[in-house]
């Protein structure tokens, strides 16, 4: 049985807004803010790890409650993700909540890239023992590589540079540079978004934005939202960026900019941050692998996770490991359509399978065993 809903998608967050004192916005009630400038986040979730569960608490309720999915508890399995390495006293939180507070009739956790490479096998035409898994989110990006559908735990590689340092680098470089938008993390966001892309030669594409007038190629111009004529930034074309304000607009002159900041990913030491970048550590995962096992792994890279949506992702991570694995291995790298929610589809396909019911925990059980057993079943 195939589910054909469409997920939704809802910040993990509580917002303030600077013009609304009177209430917080949880989630995608951020949607009825008129005025998106000056928000303030509070998250629940601190460098990829749930760490404030009053909060978490409040969006879970809004998500399962009469404003959102009118989820019915009792006659419901929940499929819920968790990150690589979690803490053991986060889960067992977790299944406290699911299963004490809310009363989920049964539950299954694991790791988001487990649900993308479980989509990736069914989908696939012809059967392959090695998947390595890419997830590039807001905290970090996870490296998972998998033989014959099971996580390989020893080979797990960790990059601690996410979405959130690549917002928050771009906000430093223009508050330094043109104008304050420390405070304008919604904004910024959406400009990284709309503007940046990953370069396959920095150093050419850095010589381009050094040219005046026309030589410069790269050179675009943001109109920022006021939010009474504009309510969302755009990107003006390459032949309307002159760095002339028109009327009363607001413009932000996105140049090395663009593609500086995705370096990150990439170079993280650019910027001083002491991890490697992301090729490098696909390759590190894949040496610390059996010889036989390696062309497998890098003929079936897999990338997921927000930060795939940025322009040149994908030919920068096969360019990259092309010319760092050795030359007799094929490297084939796979972008989905939807990379963001490529887990989550994963998980409609698995909540479908006849043999789901042997993955979950049900609440019998947990009243029977405790925690002992989701310890037991779930591979996390």
């Amino acid at each position: 049985m195939l589910c054909h809903c469409q997920p939704v998608i809802v910040p993990n967050c509580v917002t303030k807004a600077k013009n609304v004192r009177t209430r917080i916005f949880i989630g995608d009630q951020i949607d009825e803010c008129k005025d998106l400038s000056g928000l303030y986040y509070m998250l629940p979730f601190q460098k990829g790890f749930l760490i404030n569960w009053d909060m978490e608490k409040q969006i879970w309720d809004h998500v399962f409650g009469k404003d959102g999915l009118k989820v019915d508890f009792n006659n419901t399995s929940l499929i819920v993700t968790e990150p690589c390495f979690n803490f053991e006293s986060i889960q067992e939180s977790m299944n406290e909540i699911f299963f004490e507070e809310y009363q989920f009739k049964e539950i299954y956790r694991c790791n988001a890239s487990h649900l993308s490479q479980y989509k990736s096998e069914k989908e696939s035409t012809n059967k392959r023992l090695c998947t390595m898994v890419i997830d590039s989110g807001y905290s970090f990006t996870h490296l998972v590589p998998f033989y014959k559908n099971k996580k390989l735990k020893e080979s797990i590689r960790r990059v601690n540079v996410g979405g959130k340092i690549l917002t928050n680098h771009l906000k430093e470089i223009i508050s330094y540079r043109q104008l304050m938008v420390m405070d304008e993390t919604y904004v910024v966001n959406q400009l990284k978004e709309d503007v940046c892309y990953v370069s396959s030669q920095f150093i050419k594409d850095m010589e381009i934005t050094q040219k005046k007038g026309k030589g410069n190629t790269v050179v675009r111009d943001y109109v920022l939202p006021d939010y009474t004529h504009i309510k969302r930034g755009y990107v003006r074309t390459l032949e309307e960026t002159t760095g002339k304000a028109k009327d009363n607009e607001q413009l932000i002159r996105m140049n090395n900019e663009r593609f500086a900041v995705p370096e990150l990913l990439f170079q993280p030491s650019d910027v001083g941050i002491h991890e490697t970048g992301i090729p490098e550590a696909i390759l590190h995962s894949v040496n610390s692998l059996s010889e036989e096992m390696r062309p497998h792994m890098l003929a079936n890279i897999i990338l997921t996770g927000g930060n795939c949506h940025i322009p040149g992702f994908k030919e920068r991570v096969y360019a990259d490991v092309r010319s760092l694995a050795p030359d007799e291995y094929d490297v084939h790298v796979t972008l989905p359509k939807k990379p963001m929610t490529y887990a989550w589809e994963g998980g409609t396909m698995l909540a479908g399978d006849p043999n789901f019911s042997r993955l979950v925990v049900t609440r019998q059980e947990y009243d029977e065993y405790g925690h002992s057993i989701c310890s037991e079943r779930f591979d996390v």
